[in-house]
């Protein structure tokens, strides 16, 4: 494992993600939203380590709690997608027949032939702007990447000889879907799960960004990257910032899953 670089750099970067997550109230002298009419748009300095946006709120305490926002919404998405997705992939894959191949695939290739993002904005604008409105959007959208993942690894544990010894031994299609296809469907679900809280954490930002997310004061990278379209010319300090966090998440998940994909699949350890 620890010749795994991808595992131990993205694993190391997606620590130090969460970390300022949970303890963003503690890492910052300065509160997200603490207005201060005196230092309006201040560069960057020992006082305030990434300046100071048009309110004058400190730009390094509103990326901590931006960093918790991501990770909030990402994560539950998250759970929606699992929750929604396994278990359909997993009876689909089971059962087959006319429900799976003409009702449930066809519902999930209707969803896919809208791009993530996509189908992200248009579930996020009929829901309407809100956190918890934008995991459901996201989450939605994670569903049939997840249907798709559980089908294809049960029709290919339905051919192998245990599930014929299960089903011998008197085993329940429940207890044969759970007990014994369900854990060997856990590799790729783990990686899938990172490289979605990688598409996750894009996915909020651009709904925040759009006006369609998190909404103001709570502090999000989106909002902030929208907030700092206005002052380009004489403080590009606003954007880089955000977008420095969201592409150092980002990489940080993406690295995260190739190096759990290397390290759980022996054919791909050396």
């Amino acid at each position: 494992m620890w010749r795994n670089r991808p595992l131990i750099i993205g694993g190391g970067v997606v620590l130090i993600v969460l970390l300022a997550a949970i303890f963003a109230p503690l890492l910052s002298p300065y509160g997200p939203n603490a207005i201060d009419t005196n230092g309006i748009l201040q560069a960057p300095s020992a006082h305030h380590w990434l300046g100071t946006d048009e309110l004058g709120r400190d730009e390094y305490a509103r990326i901590l709690m931006g960093a918790r926002t991501s990770m909030v919404v990402s994560l539950g998405a998250l759970i929606v997608g699992l929750v929604i997705g396994v278990p359909v992939g997993l009876v689909s894959g089971f059962y087959r027949g006319f429900v799976d191949d003409w009702i449930i695939m066809r519902i999930v290739d209707a969803m896919q032939a809208f791009p993530f993002l996509i189908l992200a904005l248009v579930l996020a604008a009929m829901l309407g702007p809100g956190e918890r409105n934008a995991m459901i959007a996201i989450g939605v959208g994670y569903v049939p990447i997840f249907v798709r993942i559980v089908r294809g690894q049960v029709l290919g544990e339905l051919e192998k000889e245990f599930i014929s010894a299960a089903r011998m031994i008197g085993a329940s299609d429940w207890r044969i879907m759970w007990k014994h296809i369900l854990p060997n469907t856990l590799t790729p679900l783990i990686v899938q799960t990172t490289l979605a809280m990688a598409s996750g954490i894009v996915a909020e930002a651009s709904l925040s960004y759009l006006g369609l997310g998190v909404q103001p004061p709570t502090s999000s990278w989106g909002t902030m990257l929208h907030d700092a379209q206005g002052y380009m010319g004489q403080a590009t300090w606003l954007a880089l910032a955000p977008g420095f966090a969201i592409a150092i998440a980002v990489l940080g998940f993406n690295l995260l899953g190739d190096g759990l994909q290397r390290w759980l699949d022996p054919r791909r350890r050396n």
